[in-house]
């Protein structure tokens, strides 16, 4: 997505929240179901971690950076705009998760089972892992920007290569996690610290 694409205003309205919040609720829907079918189907070992780590990253770029760009995130309305947009999305996937996934089980039982049975106790943190990344996304956005035009792949992929960088080292070092889950938390993390040092620009 080139800057063309973008208005170089803050679109913080409303309306476009609600919009925009939607479509990203949508992508996390698509995300979620590509990731479990993937996990059930495919055979364990090696390629499944790295197709699934790739999916994880395609996902976390785009739920974390979209809301900047549909936000026109230059300064702080825009990017509390990112913000709300990002928390909309979670709470969209919400309504998609209630309708679609929890009916049909999607999730294993031991998703359940640290909240105690409870299908809700999840909620709340995905609300704020949902509106924290599209918060940190709209500040690396709007710290991009103000250094000249950029596209969400330029913006993207730093992130992303040092997400993978990142869970490698982790890997050798002998974490015991997951792959996926490994490069996600990287992923996170690495956003926030490029985002608070893309402040010194905006």
């Amino acid at each position: 997505m080139s800057t063309s694409a973008v208005a170089t205003t803050d679109r913080s309205d409303f309306r476009n929240v609600l919009v925009s919040g939607t479509k990203v609720g949508v992508v996390t829907g698509i995300a979620v179901v590509a990731y479990l079918v993937l996990m059930r189907f495919l055979p364990a070992g090696v390629v499944r971690d790295a197709i699934l780590s790739a999916l994880v990253l395609a996902a976390g770029a785009l739920v974390s950076l979209l809301p900047g760009e549909w936000a026109g995130a230059r300064n702080t309305e825009g990017v509390a705009g990112a913000a709300a947009i990002g928390l909309w999305g979670s709470i969209a996937f919400m309504a998609i998760d209630v309708l679609l996934l929890r009916p049909f089980k999607a999730f294993p039982w031991t998703w359940d089972a640290i909240g105690g049975g409870s299908t809700w106790w999840y909620l709340p943190i995905w609300w704020m892992l949902g509106t924290f990344l599209a918060w940190m996304g709209g500040m690396l956005t709007a710290g991009r920007h103000a250094r000249g035009p950029t596209t969400l792949v330029a913006t993207a992929m730093p992130v992303v290569i040092g997400a993978v960088v990142l869970a490698a080292v982790g890997k050798l070092a002998g974490l015991p996690v997951m792959l996926p889950v490994l490069v996600g938390a990287s992923y996170t993390v690495l956003l926030a610290v490029l985002a608070l040092i893309s402040l010194r620009k905006v």
